[in-house]
């Protein structure tokens, strides 16, 4: 505002009779003062001193300052695109405290003072960014909050799981921001190497999830929108021969003693899954059968229960299951108890061995879905709109499981 307009400006006001005259006057003042002090430090050359006649200062030329933080800018801007520095025993200085930079560099050379400033504006800057997102470590905990309330327990374990044992060691000590898409597909690459093919799906599909949360809280981009999983064949397992069947019976009678023995024969002769077995209750009246919550439940939706017929092979080796017992047994304990038999066997496949039995010995192809706990089957030509209005007697439900009675 030029000092002719000021005048003028003043002059209006002051005929005002207006009880906020004075106010408007003090206001008008103060942008006269505020104007004059821009105008006289934009004009400052770049050897001129403070009125101590210690101080000079630093100057910018217009691409240094795009370079730099926005908060700096609007400073430099405002204060003729400089910062002080002072020359002390042949040295030059240069500080700048304010907006969370905190810069202290000198040099003989002025011309390296300025480059110094600069790149300590940018690196500071660059830590302040860090600083506005958390940890991935830090971040997890709080993701792993937000999805307990509406994710099963048995798949919230295996989350967590998964975060401690591979997504914390590998990532937790960087920011979220900081995370790149080459760090995760070098570590999903290091995985598959390792034959660690479902853990590399896991980490990328747990990671992922949390991301879209991270992206629209931080404003950050999402550095796994191109990650890629290799392709590899599935090892789905399969059923026991029948000599594995005899050797893994007769290992559980030999060792009866041991609290698994139960889990891994009622493992076998049902084909529950074992994070099913905590949910098993037997019935013995009219029909002989144990009934558990299907583990494939989705969180929310009411459980499921089905009802498992006791078979003539479950019969035989009912002096040796304490249910109880089984009901109690951890996944690894008993996974390490079965490995003790047939190491180099997986404990799912006593699953695949119970379905496997009874469709050899002809039961029901739509029986064994409902026993087993499956919702769809390929080999099971009617669709699930006809299994839906079939309606099977208990005679016929409970009673075709004694075709499972074979010798091995």
């Amino acid at each position: 505002m030029k000092q002719q307009e000021l005048n003028t400006l003043l002059d209006f006001i002051q005929k005002q009779n207006s009880p906020a005259g004075d106010e408007l006057v003090s206001i008008v003042l103060k942008m006269a003062s505020d104007s004059a002090a821009l105008k006289a430090v934009k004009n400052k050359p770049i050897d001129s001193t403070n009125e101590a006649g210690d101080k000079k200062y630093l100057k910018f030329t217009k691409k240094e300052i795009e370079q730099m933080p926005d908060d700096v800018k609007k400073y430099l801007i405002i204060n003729g695109n400089a910062i002080p520095y002072r020359e002390v025993r042949g040295m030059y200085q240069a500080r700048y405290h304010r907006d969370g930079y905190n810069i202290d560099v000198a040099s003989k050379s002025i011309k390296t003072v300025t480059q110094k400033v600069l790149q300590k504006l940018i690196e500071q800057d660059k830590a302040k960014q860090k600083s506005k997102t958390p940890l991935i470590k830090d971040f997890s905990i709080e993701w792993l909050k937000i999805i307990k309330p509406i994710t099963k327990e048995s798949t919230y374990n295996g989350y967590v799981s998964t975060w401690r044992t591979h997504i914390i060691p590998a990532f937790g000590h960087i920011h979220l921001d900081e995370l790149t898409r080459n760090d995760i597909q070098n570590y999903i690459y290091l995985l598959t190497e390792e034959g660690k093919n479902r853990t590399a799906k896991k980490v990328k599909q747990q990671l992922g999830a949390s991301y879209k949360i991270a992206c629209s809280d931080y404003s950050i981009k999402n550095p796994l929108l191109k990650v890629v999983l290799p392709r590899y064949q599935v090892d789905k397992g399969e059923a026991l021969s029948y000599e594995d069947e005899r050797k893994l019976v007769d290992f559980c009678i030999a060792n009866k003693h041991l609290k698994a023995v139960s889990a891994i024969l009622t493992l076998l002769y049902t084909g529950m899954r074992s994070g099913e077995l905590d949910t098993l209750t037997v019935f013995n009246d009219k029909f002989f059968y144990i009934d558990c919550i299907t583990e494939k439940t989705r969180q929310g939706l009411p459980d499921v229960h089905r009802q498992i017929p006791v078979s003539p092979m479950l019969k035989k080796v009912l002096p040796y299951i304490d249910f109880e017992k089984a009901k109690t047994c951890s996944y690894r304990y008993i996974d390490n108890i079965f490995k003790m038999c047939l190491p180099n066997r997986k404990l799912h496949e006593l699953r695949y061995t119970f379905i496997s039995r009874c469709k050899e010995c002809r039961c029901s192809l739509e029986l064994v879905m409902l026993w087993s706990g499956h919702t769809d089957d390929k080999e099971v030509e009617s669709s699930k709109v006809n299994r839906g209005y079939t309606t099977y007697s208990d005679d016929f439900y409970f009673k075709e499981i004694e075709r499972v009675d074979y010798e091995f």
